[in-house]
């Protein structure tokens, strides 16, 4: 029998495979094409504490072997989460959990302390590449002081399985990974968006409205790759792995490298059922493999 539970802290997943933040809705888009209780656990979109329109278009564009956004985490809030998309997601057979976005420490405390009472919520992903107005719009993630004050606090309020999701724009990632453990973070998981841009040449024009934006795909597999391996190395608490997994074979490479679960993201918009394949592929390497259990292969690189 292959065994491909994972236990992140107190929360508990049939298999490591996500589907990451802002590619997958609230899951109820995907109802139709994929069947959601064979995922690991379902990421849902971005909430803040007020509604938020997101950037102006255009904020999406395809580039070579991945893709830029700028949506701007546009949704409607945490009330109207709760009072509407909560209902409907509650009794999924999968494991859900709310990415909680902000522009002030305390509207992510707000924003948890509305999620702690919500049972069928048993984590939340802190999304700590948010700007933060206070300090003239540098990321929370980006310094080792900011991204613990932030989990520090939301640690306090919130008593659930803490993920905190860290940006790869910074000079050394472990020490971001240790700060934000040494805070209370209950697991960490990267990589978010490289920050990138496109230009259209004739028009002389960047192609995205905010001139910049997140690059996903394929093209940043290396560098989530590397960045997995180091944090994996540097941490005690499990770390969750993401950035270009297209196949079973990158979502492999990515236990292998340290990571205890992974999360599937630009990959959901080529394929809406490329989570489950990844899965059965999975299940398919270890049985060639002779693992029992996936976390015979966590960390397991040979040098």
């Amino acid at each position: 029998m292959i065994d491909l539970s994972i236990k992140i802290s107190g929360l508990r997943l049939k298999n490591p495979v996500m589907v990451a933040s802002g590619t997958f809705g609230y899951g109820l888009e995907f109802a139709d094409f994929v069947a959601l209780s064979e995922l690991g656990a379902i990421i849902v979109k971005g909430t803040t504490l007020e509604p938020r329109q997101g950037n102006p278009y255009p904020r999406m564009v395809e580039t070579a072997s991945g893709m830029l956004n700028a949506v701007g985490l546009q949704n409607k809030g945490i009330d109207y989460f709760i009072a509407e998309i909560y209902p409907n997601i509650k009794d999924f057979d999968t494991a859900i959990i709310v990415n909680v976005s902000g522009a002030k420490v305390e509207d992510y405390i707000k924003v948890a302390e509305k999620l702690n009472d919500l049972e069928k919520i048993p984590a939340i992903e802190l999304n700590i590449s948010c700007p933060n107005v206070k300090q003239g719009g540098m990321a929370f993630g980006t310094s080792c002081e900011s991204a613990a004050e932030i989990t520090g606090a939301i640690r306090k309020a919130y008593k659930k399985t803490l993920i905190v999701k860290l940006s790869p724009n910074v000079t050394n990632i472990t020490e971001i990974a240790k700060a934000v453990e040494d805070a209370g973070a209950d697991s960490v998981s990267l990589i978010n968006t490289l920050l990138g841009m496109a230009i259209d040449a004739e028009k002389r024009k960047p192609l995205l409205s905010t001139v910049t934006g997140g690059l996903s795909g394929p093209c940043i597999k290396p560098v989530a790759l590397r960045m997995v391996w180091q944090v994996a190395k540097a941490v005690k608490i499990p770390v969750i792995g993401m950035g270009g997994i297209m196949n079973a074979t990158d979502a492999i490479e990515f236990i292998l490298a340290g990571a205890s679960a992974v999360q599937v993201g630009t990959a959901n918009f080529i394929d809406p059922q490329v989570s489950v394949k990844i899965i059965d592929g999975i299940k398919d390497y270890m049985e060639r493999h002779e693992f029992s259990s996936i976390n015979d292969i966590v960390g397991n690189l040979i040098y």
